[in-house]
């Protein structure tokens, strides 16, 4: 594909864009997670199904991220990316207005579908309109609007919990998707069709199969699985966690899921930091942060600790996604839009499975083995983060970096 060259000004509105997308589209996903009480009282079923709230936006998001790689590949991303959003806005309004769970599971599963050409599409937008020295820039942007998602959704729909309905929350959110549309459609840039439209879905899907045969890859999505995997499981636990142990109230654990944010503004600067000190040593290093803070939290009963340790996990974390993105950037070249997207299946696959294994830990007080699992499971990404060996194109890009 043929590099495209934009102002100084277009990049930034583009990453701006973006981040702004990545934050309020995946805030949707985390939104139910403060309200799993709410839904069990309300529609008078157990705490274990009103989990699937949750996990039926997170499957059917890692189905879509499957979808809309190869249909991609053949139309093109913004176009993808604009009508997602648009049909997002008023999925997530008609979920204001249920009065049955059922409705409610099945829209937030649609909702989910949907919502899924964003994560994948957008990384691979920002790999094809960036110019090399920008893109981890712009991909750590993209991370950081996903990561504060997790954080920013709970918050949000926290506040209104407090002071009026939940439903209103999914309201105003879709009426914030609509507007959102309309400034994805006039102010990014068209990207070029990267295959030709006589190329069938048939060979696009072909061409994602040999790509998750690929051994680098296979390597780099145990990473990708432990990342939401265990921020969803930590963020699912919490609440319950903070209330049993340390009998906090609902305001105080809001403030303490906000504090984490501070861990996530170091994702847009891992660009940087891998540029000075190697890609797969930043890899590791976060890997190493997150599960060093879940160990420390199964022997620290201090409650300040507690809320510094989820802060670095955090951290970690972020510094983790957007470099694995990259890694997968790197060693999929010319097939990105087919190996991010399987990546993101891979990564909403970890999402929406981490919810009904915490609340089953949660039910039975098991939280020390909860954390134990999770930094496990981290763990497992950590090894096989030392089998992957990049292209040697990758001295030529952090070169770039560094200058950029």
């Amino acid at each position: 594909m043929t590099e495209v060259t934009l102002t100084r000004k277009q990049y930034s509105i583009m990453t701006f864009l973006l981040f702004w997308c990545g934050l309020i589209i995946l805030s949707s996903m985390y939104m139910t997670i403060p309200l799993l009480t709410i839904f069990s009282k309300e529609f008078s079923i157990t705490l274990e199904q009103s989990a699937w709230a949750g996990s039926a936006f997170s499957f059917c998001y890692a189905i879509g991220c499957l979808l809309f790689g190869p249909f991609s590949d053949q139309y093109g991303r913004k176009i993808f990316l604009f009508t997602s959003i648009f049909l997002l806005s008023f999925i997530t309004i008609a979920i204001s207005f249920v009065s049955q769970f059922y409705i409610l599971v099945i829209l937030r599963a649609l909702q989910g579908l949907v919502a899924a050409a964003f994560a994948p599409l957008s990384l691979v937008y920002a790999g094809e309109m960036f110019p090399k020295e920008k893109r981890v820039t712009a991909i750590g942007f993209i991370s950081l609007g996903l990561f504060m998602a997790g954080i920013i959704g709970q918050v949000y729909v926290g506040v209104f919990q407090k002071f009026t309905q939940w439903s209103y929350s999914f309201l105003l959110i879709g009426l914030i998707y609509l507007v959102t549309s309309y400034f994805v459609y006039r102010y990014l840039p068209d990207d070029f069709i990267p295959t030709s439209k006589t190329s069938s879905l048939k060979q696009a899907v072909r061409k994602m199969y040999q790509q998750i045969k690929e051994r680098q890859l296979l390597f780099a999505f145990p990473i990708t699985f432990s990342i939401l995997f265990s921020l969803v499981g930590l963020y699912t636990m919490l609440g319950h966690y903070l209330s049993l142990q340390y009998g906090l109230q609902e305001q105080d654990i809001l403030m303490i899921r906000a504090i984490g944010i501070v861990g996530m503004l170091i994702s847009p600067f891992a660009g940087r930091i891998a540029a000075r000190f190697g890609m797969l040593q930043t890899l590791r290093v976060g890997l190493i942060l997150s599960i060093t803070s879940l160990l420390f939290m199964i022997t620290q009963p201090n409650l300040i600790l507690i809320v510094v340790l989820t802060i670095f996990f955090v951290m970690g974390l972020s510094l983790v996604n957007p470099i694995n993105i990259s890694v997968i950037n790197l060693i999929a070249n010319k097939a990105r839009g087919s190996a991010l997207s399987f990546n993101a299946f891979i990564l909403f696959l970890g999402a929406s499975s981490s919810p009904i294994m915490a609340i089953f830990l949660l039910k039975n007080e098991l939280y020390q083995l909860a954390f134990l699992l999770f930094s496990l499971f981290l763990f497992i990404g950590m090894l096989s983060s030392l089998f992957i060996k990049l292209p040697t194109s990758m001295n030529l890009l952090n070169k770039n970096m560094k200058s950029g």
